[in-house]
């Protein structure tokens, strides 16, 4: 299974943009994760794919308000034309928040209305629109798509093979749990990218923390997954230590 990580949470001084990603490939790793736009080069000279970037702006402020899908919609045109030239296969997109007085299907027919119209770009790109699953219990109050359902319900709407889900392990243990049987009853068809972190803290993926990951890996692995696990927690200690330990701990077989 391909590992990235993600680039906010492991570069981090003193260590250098070109450290971080030769030390990385040094591990194994094939990808990373959300890389501002200043370090694509980096990444690319170093070997690494970059895996998933932001599609558009504003994760509070997303798809299922009308007002905003013009403004969605030129920015996720103009990241796929820089995710061609760069290699890059997925870009993140947001539902955001729930917005006063609209009903959760209300907000899930907006969201649908405007993936419906980027999906033909997304899939004459070659590229993936992932909609992030996120918790809204803890760290992202009153977003939308916080449930696996609800997300999966978008991406069978809209209907393309180029519309999926992130699947945040963190974000959705905190959310709901059961998290090996969802993977296995949706991973295949409706999530192309992962994240990782641990419960509670979103700290490494050690002992201290209730995710058995080990176990996890090894379900999204029998889905056919061929996308990238991408790290996204917060190292404890040394940076590059906790980069090899998660990335050991899930180049399970």
């Amino acid at each position: 299974m391909k590992q990235s990580f993600s680039w906010w949470a492991f570069h981090k001084k003193p260590l250098t943009a070109e450290e971080v990603v030769r030390e990385a490939a040094r591990i194994g790793y094939a990808g990373v994760d959300l890389v501002p736009e200043e370090y694509w080069p980096v990444v690319r000279d170093g070997g690494l794919t970059i895996a998933c970037v932001g599609g558009h702006g504003t994760l509070s402020d997303g798809m299922n308000k009308r007002e905003n899908h013009d403004r969605i919609r030129a920015e996720v045109t103009a990241r796929l034309e820089k995710a061609v030239h760069f290699g890059i296969p997925t870009l993140v997109v947001f539902s955001g928040n729930h917005v006063d007085g609209q009903s959760d299907e209300e907000g899930l027919d907006n969201t649908v209305a405007v993936l419906q119209k980027l999906a033909p770009e997304a899939e004459q790109a070659g590229g993936t629109l992932a909609m992030e699953l996120l918790n809204s219990k803890r760290d992202h109050a009153g977003y939308q798509c916080d449930r696996t359902a609800w997300g999966v319900r978008v991406c069978e709407a809209v209907g393309s093979p180029r519309v999926k889900l992130l699947y945040d392990i963190y974000h959705m243990q905190i959310m709901e749990g059961d998290v090996i049987a969802t993977i296995r009853e949706h991973g295949a068809a409706h999530f192309s990218h992962y994240h990782t972190a641990g419960v509670p803290g979103r700290r490494d993926l050690d002992e201290t923390q209730e995710l058995y990951y080990p176990a996890i890996c090894r379900a999204i692995q029998e889905t056919g997954f061929d996308g990238f696990l991408g790290h996204e927690f917060l190292p404890k200690g040394d940076v590059l230590a906790a980069l090899e330990a998660a990335y050991k701990t899930c180049n399970v077989e």
